[in-house]
């Protein structure tokens, strides 16, 4: 295709196009001279906008009319950018602007006014939009910078416990999610103004390294505190495992050291294990020495347990003798056969077995009891006194009743009759006819 020759600046030509372009309102938008000089209508008259020597009028006018065209999509494209949204206002501006300083003067044929107009309202429009942008933004930098300032304290306070009192484990954790909040605000959030920014990231960085600083030296005193208690249970253990020869008998000084053991700390989880497992296995010895002795007294208790079982048969028959000395002769015959017969293992069995017998000695000292109290001269003597007494009220109330009769009198005979009800009831608890 012939390429137009350069655009120079001349003076306007009085000479008559040759082909005019395709009317537009009723007038064209360009028109080319002889010596293939093309120019474009506009509201002041007629531009030169270059030439096209090598060509016809319509193809010169083609080639300057889709110059048009291309300048009258970028505005289309710009405008739609602007309608879709997403694209910074400010960015569209500039584009705007560019577009417009191209088309001032532009070597192209067509309605460029229009196309100024356009670009000139779509101007207006982002500059409005870059406005409420630039709000937008400011108020987005002024939350991030709350946001930001809240891990910072957050991050502080963590910095200005107690290490003594903190968990760290979940502190370690806490200040973790912190940093990795930090981060992923500076990568996804506005960028705050340098001043302020760095204000903050000190801060931050400092609680930071105030957290591990006092992280390492809990850590340290934790390993110091953890090496003096694994060496006293390290000796703990030397001395359970030196009670071995004892067996059973060294259970008791084994205890004793278990106590103290209870008592020394922790040494951290792995040497705790460790140590424990060894001290555990020195204490399961013994304990084993004793069960081993306590199966062996089992089986020598088991013709011991027979007997004692035949004992309470025959004791159980004490209960039917009516001779209470009988009895208690008895009973203590069997009770040093019983003794006779020794300790019985297990110690249950044993328990079992005594109070059965137990059941029975104070079953019969009730008896002894009731019978002691029944011919206790000093009780006899209250109860023949009492006796005489509730006698002679008897004799008085009947009396009483007697004459309450013959008179008629039913609130005596009535107040008689339930007094002497009463005393014979008492002399017949006491024994008395």
């Amino acid at each position: 295709m012939p390429r137009p020759a350069a655009v120079a600046p001349v003076a306007p030509r009085s000479a008559e196009p040759v082909h005019p372009a395709p009317a537009a309102a009723g007038e064209p938008w360009g028109r080319v001279t002889e010596d293939g000089t093309v120019s474009v209508r506009e509201a002041d008259g007629w531009r030169e906008v270059g030439q096209y020597p090598d060509g016809t009028p319509d193809e010169a006018l083609a080639y300057f009319e889709r110059k048009y065209a291309d300048l009258a999509s970028e505005v289309a494209l710009l405008e739609a950018r602007h309608r879709r949204g997403g694209a910074p206002a400010a960015d569209l501006r500039s584009t705007a602007r560019a577009l417009s300083d191209k088309l001032q003067g532009a070597a192209a044929v067509g309605d460029l006014a229009s196309l100024e107009a356009r670009v000139s309202a779509l101007t207006e429009e982002l500059s409005a939009a870059t406005e409420t942008e630039a709000a937008a933004a400011r108020e987005a930098v002024d939350a991030a910078v709350v946001a930001r300032t809240a891990l910072v304290e957050q991050a502080e306070a963590l910095a200005a416990k107690d290490p003594r009192s903190v968990q760290w484990k979940q502190a370690s954790a806490d200040l973790a999610s912190l940093f990795d909040q930090w981060q992923a605000q500076q990568q996804s959030g506005p960028r705050l103004p340098k001043a302020t920014g760095q204000k903050l990231w000190k801060r931050f960085r400092d609680a930071r390294a105030t957290v591990d600083k006092h992280r390492r030296e809990f850590y340290s005193e934790l390993d110091e505190a953890h090496k003096a208690v694994r060496d006293q249970k390290s000796r703990l253990v030397e001395r359970a495992e030196a009670l071995a020869p004892r067996g059973e008998e060294g259970i008791g000084a084994y205890r004793e050291l278990l106590d103290q053991w209870k008592t020394a700390g922790r040494a951290g989880k792995k040497a705790d294990d460790a140590l424990w497992a060894r001290f555990k296995a020195a204490g399961d010895a013994l304990y084993s020495a004793r069960g081993e002795r306590e199966a062996a007294d089992a089986e020598e208790s088991r013709e011991k347990i027979v007997a004692k079982r035949e004992l309470l048969v025959e004791a159980r028959t004490i209960g039917d003798e009516p001779d209470i000395a009988k009895a208690r002769a008895a009973l203590t015959n069997i009770q040093r056969q019983w003794d006779d017969i020794g300790r019985i293992f297990p110690r249950d069995q044993e328990r079992t077995l005594d109070d059965e017998l137990r059941k029975i000695e104070q079953a019969l000292r009730g008896r002894e009891e009731t019978d002691w109290k029944r011919n206790n001269p000093e009780t006899k003597a209250r109860a023949n006194d009492m006796t005489r007494q509730l006698m002679d009220a008897i004799q008085k109330l009947e009396d009483e009743l007697a004459a309450a009769t013959k008179s008629g009198n039913a609130s005596a005979i009535a107040k008689a009759t339930e007094a002497l009800d009463a005393r014979r009831a008492w002399l017949n608890a006491l024994g008395g006819s």
